[in-house]
């Protein structure tokens, strides 16, 4: 949609009029996404297509898209958000809502100190919060929000803001996957606006037949990162009395992300719900062997593309020489192997077999390629699902099968995979524009040899729409997962391993 386009849907956005007709869209709303049973996070597309099906279903006005949406997200979040208990929820209120000529409350840094003068609605409202336990808090905007969860003081949010507000927000709180449901205000401006205060009322004492208590994944991530100590790995892998085994356990314990195994252990975690959070042996030998294998496979890389420098040091073959590099690798690999045959869940092996081999098919037609050579879009593709999805669907399928997963869930994981490995290094591959001498293949290359006479903004723009595809179907890949923790997971893990996490 072009600025124009955006510019005059904004000016025809409407608010139903009536509190009746905003009551009977909202039940339509609720009612619509209930018996599509959907299970939360939703991705924006998905929500704008519901509106789409809501509004040719019920004749409604196009105009009302936004507010229905806002509705609808509302309609598949109340349940979860019922089940989070009352002091881990907060009910953020906008400034706008208090009386401007008469307040007597001050702004601070975080928001209005209100002195519950009566003068407007904002002291009912925090009133009725605090009587069910529930934190309240008048500030502008949702980032505020995510900081708060980040730091975990509260797990879901009761919001009231203007639709501009919440355009803004929504896809900060879907990325997050934050449990929330929204309360758009009655009117726009800045100042004296208005809200449905009983519709407000209504959703602070929401109670669930069940509690939740959401993962912390901080925590995991704490967890896994102690798996990577000289100490931890010391107790797993071979001792380190010889040159090759000490390389090794000095290139394990060189930096990274280890997005590996921290998204195996919390899909792990995510499926079996432990409590308390403890995560056993058998999983941190899966997660340590997933780590020895992408390790292995940068020491490889790093030698076929001849890289002196990873990580801000320099490269394992710069060190200590090619031959010997050849060698650590297949230490790394050795190990591996040695660790996932030492589990009692068997079918781990064959998962990592299979991928090795994809692996090994993708990295040999890259190295097969010859600058200069015709290669098409989807002959890069091609190297990315055999090169890149394997590393990140391994992770999630030993998790998976270490919870006892289904296979349902596991053809879900393959296309969710498949999906984020392409953007993922789709996003990679951005660096490549300037670069004229890159020996690897790349959809730059495809996309020079389709447009020659695109400028590097054009080849940059167009990689960026294929980044933003494929992050989309990454996300409509895990609708049918039943799995809320799980969904909430890989929905925050797209956004950082995309990069999006702002």
């Amino acid at each position: 949609m072009d600025k124009e386009a955006t510019k005059v849907q904004k000016m025809n956005r409407t608010i139903p009029q009536s509190k009746a007709e905003r009551t009977r869209l909202r039940q339509l709303a609720h009612d619509f996404v209930r018996e599509k049973s959907l299970q939360p996070p939703v991705p924006l597309n998905d929500l704008d297509a519901l509106a789409s099906e809501l509004i040719k279903i019920h004749e409604l006005d196009e105009n009302l898209r936004d507010w229905l949406m806002v509705e609808l997200h509302n309609g598949v979040w109340l349940p979860t958000v019922a089940s989070i208990p009352y002091e881990r929820r907060l009910l953020l209120l906008p400034k706008c809502l208090r009386d401007s000529g008469r307040c007597e409350g001050e702004m601070d840094d975080l928001g209005l100190l209100c002195h519950r003068c009566g003068r407007c609605l904002i002291p009912d409202l925090q009133s009725m919060a605090d009587r069910h336990g529930v934190l309240s808090l008048v500030a502008e905007g949702f980032t505020s929000i995510i900081e708060l969860m980040r730091q975990h003081v509260v797990d879901a949010v009761i919001g009231v803001s203007c639709l501009d507000s919440l355009e803004k927000a929504f896809p900060l709180l879907v990325s997050h996957a934050v449990p929330g449901v929204a309360v758009a205000l009655n009117d726009g401006g800045c100042k004296d606006t208005h809200v449905d205060t009983d519709y407000v009322v209504e959703l602070l004492p929401q109670l669930g037949a069940e509690t939740m208590t959401l993962l912390d994944y901080d925590i995991i991530r704490e967890k896994v990162d102690l798996w990577f100590t000289p100490e931890a790995l010391a107790c797993v892998l071979t001792p380190a009395s010889d040159a090759t085994s000490r390389a090794s356990l000095e290139w394990m314990l060189c930096g990274g992300s280890r997005w590996r195994p921290f998204l195996l252990a919390a899909v792990y975690a995510a499926i079996t719900k432990p409590r308390p959070l403890v995560l056993p042996d058998e999983v941190m030998r899966a997660a340590v062997a997933v780590e020895c294998f992408h390790k292995a496979s940068l020491v490889h890389d790093d030698i076929q593309d001849h890289d002196l420098e990873r990580y801000g040091q320099p490269t394992v073959h710069a060190r200590y020489g090619e031959s010997m590099a050849i060698n650590i690798g297949d230490m790394l690999l050795g190990e591996g192997y040695r660790l996932l045959a030492s589990l009692q869940n068997k079918e781990l092996l064959g998962v990592v077999a299979n991928a090795h081999v994809s692996l090994c098919l993708g990295q040999g037609a890259e190295l097969a390629w010859k600058p200069g050579q015709q290669v098409s879009i989807d002959d890069v593709l091609r190297i990315f699902r055999q090169k890149t999805v394997p590393a990140f669907e391994v992770a999630l399928s030993l998790g998976l099968l270490s919870a006892g997963g289904d296979k349902h869930t596991a053809y879900l994981l393959h296309d969710y995979s498949e999906a984020l490995g392409i953007a993922y290094q789709l996003k990679d591959d951005l660096s490549d524009i300037n670069d004229e001498h890159t020996a690897k293949p790349s959809v730059v290359h495809a996309l020079q040899l389709q447009y020659p006479d695109a400028s590097d903004e054009d080849i940059k723009s167009k990689i960026s729409v294929m980044v933003e595809d494929f992050h989309t179907k990454a996300l409509a890949s895990l609708a049918e997962i039943e799995s809320f923790e799980l969904k909430r997971l890989l929905f925050q893990a797209t956004e950082k391993i995309l990069g999006r996490d702002k």
